[in-house]
């Protein structure tokens, strides 16, 4: 009995979320449900792929993980499953999947088979992901889900930038502590800066901080901070309040890293 985790932005105020887990229960009801978020914000996919990089490394082999943000199909988006350490994960090639994985995937296939027996298609997250979602938990093979294919979206402004001695990158997440979470991980930091003093700053500049700590409680109360967080990513936080709030970055600002 596998685990099937939910990644979605449909919040809790409506039914959405409710009938995703009914679908799931209805083609699998010794399934194994865990909601990793439903706050995600509307169609950010790299909030959603965030969030799923940083969680999947903690289940185990198996695990079926359904990403339902920005799911619908077009010309240039397709429906995939896509194998990766042992485990599956499914959603729509809109960028995300660059964004989650460090390495080339094990196996691909779109869901090109569940699209022509389904009823319906106005709910890609039931109608199509929860059946391949509930076939791989249950021990299915991908190829029964469809052909083998490709991952050809990546949202190449998400992906941090070099530029000389710098490194711009964004804030791609702001958690239910209000602090900052880049795209920026601790090898790209390592690697550019080689051990040199530095600068990190944000909000056009007005904000700068140059030591990267070991935990939030490294400084007093209202101080702010950076580090590199549970998810290996440099964060921007104010020790015991809400960073995102007192220094005014949001979603998608930028900040950069400049070494010596």
């Amino acid at each position: 009995m596998s685990i099937i985790t939910l990644t979605t932005d449909m919040g809790l105020r409506d039914h959405y979320v409710g009938v995703l887990k009914g679908a799931i229960y209805r083609h699998y009801p010794e399934a194994r449900i865990i909601d990793l978020s439903h706050q995600v914000k509307s169609f950010y996919v790299p909030e959603a792929a965030m969030i799923v990089r940083n969680s999947y490394p903690d289940f185990p082999k198996g695990t079926v993980h359904l990403i339902g943000v920005s799911p619908n199909r077009t010309d240039r988006i397709n429906h995939l499953a896509v194998e990766f350490r042992g485990q599956y994960f499914i959603g729509a090639d809109n960028g995300m999947f660059p964004l989650i994985f460090d390495r080339a995937p094990t196996k691909i296939v779109d869901l090109s088979l569940i699209t022509q027996t389904a009823t319906s298609s106005i709910f890609p997250s039931r109608d199509i992901f929860a059946v391949a979602a509930t076939h791989l938990a249950k021990g299915g093979i991908m190829e029964i889900l469809g052909r083998p294919a490709d991952i050809i979206n990546e949202k190449t402004a998400f992906v941090p930038v070099i530029d000389g001695r710098t490194i711009r990158g964004i804030a791609i997440h702001v958690d239910v502590y209000g602090n900052i979470i880049t795209n920026v991980d601790r090898t790209l930091f390592n690697t550019v800066g080689q051990g040199r003093p530095f600068e990190i700053r944000f909000r056009k500049e007005q904000h700068v901080i140059n030591r990267v700590y070991d935990s939030y409680a490294d400084v007093p109360h209202g101080e702010k901070m950076a580090l590199f967080g549970a998810s290996g990513l440099l964060e921007i936080a104010i020790n015991r309040s809400n960073a995102s709030l007192l220094l005014g970055v949001k979603h998608e600002d930028v900040i950069s890293i400049t070494f010596q």
